[in-house]
């Protein structure tokens, strides 16, 4: 029964070690570079946000229903 308790403990170690060796390799930046490539993401895509713009009336799928009458 040990012997499979440490087959099962070297197995999630070498998971364990796996996971962080991939987590050091990952390419890194500074916060405050970050935040600037966001800010001119978001200002240069702001024209296409419908938050931002609102949605044309012709292609808005919830805009209230037209009343529809017959003389």
């Amino acid at each position: 029964m040990s012997n499979n308790n440490a087959v099962g403990s070297l197995a999630v170690a070498q998971k364990a070690v796996k996971q962080l060796r991939l987590e050091a390799s990952v390419r890194r930046i500074k916060v405050s570079q970050a935040a600037m490539d966001l800010r001119n993401f978001c200002l240069q895509n702001a024209t296409k946000d419908p938050l931002l713009m609102g949605v044309p009336s012709g292609d808005n799928p919830f805009r209230p229903p037209k009343s529809c009458t017959i003389f």
